[in-house]
């Protein structure tokens, strides 16, 4: 039997539109409040903060997935490798540990607007990777929005006192969404063919390893933790981890992933309003400038992508 004609029988039927509606945007306001939350823990090292938020999330959703647990050989005859799974736990945890870190060098804004870049660096990799084409405006898009996170950076080097090493923060949130990436193109992949539950599960498990060996590293040991910094780590677990990334996660299976990585960019609008709100965070007028292009630079990407051309014929967008 062809693996790609088995699908997981806990999912055969697509959800309504409104239950998606709702778990998307339940989703995507938590997303908002994954920096905020950072900032509440800014004396914890990156990797410390990541392997806490994996190891809780894990833990949370361990009953669960325990009950309706399916075994990776299971899933290996189902055509998805163990090996996509754990890659893919991975490159999320080395995401949430750069992530992390660009949230304590740079603006909650700046952070924000450049990890949701991953939009351009997927038409990338389909470019180069896949060999896939793509009309003219959808390069002038990526060029449009690579020019506005170039512009981002130097603007924030130059004249930000809040955040002397603001160029490194957005170096990492740029790191962040490379890994993101390749994170959501597994993910696409794995999860035809997994229900939701051993999806994220096996997958948070590995980033929870991976994370924790980074942390015992870089630190020499079991570092000490602040119970403020425990409590930002339950509530990133429990919040953007499970129902952001996992909102995600779930829709990916069902919803175009053109629509998902447009829908995630109002995460950082979320973001710097409440940073704003909160922190007194206002970007310089040329930070603003820059997220106005990379926004304007991605839709334009975006608008495009649906009618790339594969080897000279045109497709629509997840209809190969």
């Amino acid at each position: 039997m062809n693996s790609a004609e088995i699908r997981d029988p806990s999912e055969s039927v697509q959800p309504g539109t409104l239950r998606l509606l709702l778990i998307l945007g339940a989703g995507i306001l938590t997303f908002s409040f994954s920096p905020i939350l950072v900032r509440f823990a800014p004396d914890t090292d990156a990797t410390t903060l990541a392997s806490l938020r994996t190891i809780l999330a894990m833990l949370f959703l361990f009953p669960f997935w325990f009950r309706k647990r399916t075994s990776l050989t299971e899933l290996d005859r189902r055509g998805v490798r163990p090996a996509w799974l754990m890659f893919a736990g991975a490159c999320l945890g080395i995401h949430f540990s750069l992530w992390i870190a660009s949230v304590q060098f740079t603006s909650v804004a700046s952070a924000s607007v450049l990890v949701t870049i991953h939009p351009i660096i997927l038409i990338l990799f389909e470019r180069f990777l896949f060999r896939r084409n793509f009309p003219g405006w959808v390069w002038a898009g990526v060029l449009t929005a690579l020019g506005g996170s170039i512009l981002l950076g130097l603007t924030d080097h130059a004249g930000n006192e809040t955040f002397p090493h603001a160029l490194l923060g957005n170096s990492f949130a740029v790191g962040a969404a490379i890994i993101f990436a390749i994170y959501f193109l597994l993910g696409r992949k794995a999860r035809q063919h997994t229900s939701w539950i051993d999806y994220v599960f096996y997958v948070y498990a590995t980033a929870a390893a991976v994370t924790t060996v980074i942390t015992l590293v870089l630190s020499g040991g079991i570092p000490e933790v602040s119970r403020q910094a425990l409590l930002v780590a339950v509530l990133l677990a429990a919040g953007p981890t499970i129902l952001g990334h996992g909102s995600m996660n779930f829709a990916v299976k069902y919803v175009s992933p053109t629509l998902l990585s447009t829908l995630i960019l109002s995460e950082a609008v979320f973001a710097a309003w409440i940073a704003f709100f909160l922190f007194d965070e206002i970007p310089s007028t040329g930070s603003f400038v820059a997220m106005v292009i990379i926004f304007v630079g991605i839709a334009l990407t975006w608008s495009g992508h649906g009618k790339r051309t594969d080897h000279g014929k045109q497709t629509e967008h997840g209809k190969e």
